[in-house]
């Protein structure tokens, strides 16, 4: 009896991915990269040149607002998502299968939401004569309706709202896989709930906490229909100035230089993610 020969593909092959990646990444990212150093045209368009003045601006008072707002907003949205997201799954893993499935399939149902319904949606439910100003006023609890949106808290609303799913999708395989067993062996040796919780599953999941912050940090840190549509001008975050820079303002180049910092700011919080999870493999 004969064996058919093994195949093997062929090599050109896995030029393919290395082909896609120079095509829709590579590709503009090297245009993008040129337009940030060319010469603004007053006109609202640019000749090609090459000077630092687009990055220059980073280091003056408008940048660095910007920076600190967006930063400020995308910390915030990503502690408290993981600080919400940690507990949810550590209980979402112990419920029984089909429950499991259920809560999963619920929050894969929220990701496929856009962000302009769940903008739009939130928007109304904290307006002034639709919201839930409305509920409070008849509870008593504030004087007259009032509207919570546009803020910074409905904002950083928003934001949790689209983060909070990847922070448990994140966290869910890791937290599934803890032995209980070593939890058990805490409680045995006299250790409290919260003890057991904080210094025993906490530590053990300490790569994927990171890693879900790292992913809501990043994600909500290119967010851009949502600080148009739940924050004021001054909650825009880097994304939104960047539109602002090449539409409304014609200055390419600035926008472009931003474009670039933002990609790279991006880049380096996944490598490190991807960093710190290989280092704790190894480990």
């Amino acid at each position: 009896m004969s064996l058919a020969p093994e195949t093997t593909a062929p090599r050109w092959i896995a030029l393919w991915p290395a082909g896609m990646l120079g095509l829709f990444f590579l590709v503009p990212f090297g245009i993008m990269l040129a337009v940030s150093v060319a010469h603004r045209d007053m006109g609202g368009f640019y000749t090609w040149a090459f000077e630092w003045n687009s990055y220059a601006r980073f280091l003056s008072a408008f940048f660095g607002k910007v920076m600190a707002v967006s930063l400020g907003v995308s910390l915030t949205a990503g502690a408290i998502c993981v600080a919400l997201a940690f507990p949810f799954t550590v209980f979402l893993s112990g419920m029984g299968a089909k429950a499991q499935t259920r809560v999963l399939v619920t929050l894969l149902s929220v990701l496929a939401l856009s962000e302009v319904i769940i903008g739009f949606a939130l928007s109304t439910i904290l307006s002034q004569t639709a919201g839930i100003g409305n509920i409070f006023y008849w509870l008593g609890l504030i004087d007259a309706p009032q509207a919570f949106a546009p803020s910074l808290f409905a904002l950083i609303l928003g934001l949790c709202y689209i983060g909070f799913p990847f922070a448990v999708l994140v966290l869910y395989p890791p937290v599934s896989r803890l032995d209980p067993e070593i939890v058990e062996a805490a409680r045995v040796m006299g250790a409290s709930g919260p003890r057991a919780f904080f210094g025993v599953i906490v530590p053990n999941l300490r790569g994927a906490i990171v890693g879900a912050f790292i992913l809501v940090f990043v994600f909500t840190l290119g967010s851009y229909l949502l600080p148009q549509l739940l924050g004021r001008s001054e909650h825009w975050t880097l994304s939104v100035h960047i539109t602002d820079q090449a539409i409304y303002q014609s200055n390419l180049p600035f926008a472009a230089a931003m474009s670039v910092f933002l990609m790279l700011v991006a880049l380096s919080l996944v490598g490190l993610a991807s960093l710190a999870g290989r280092d704790r493999g190894a480990k």
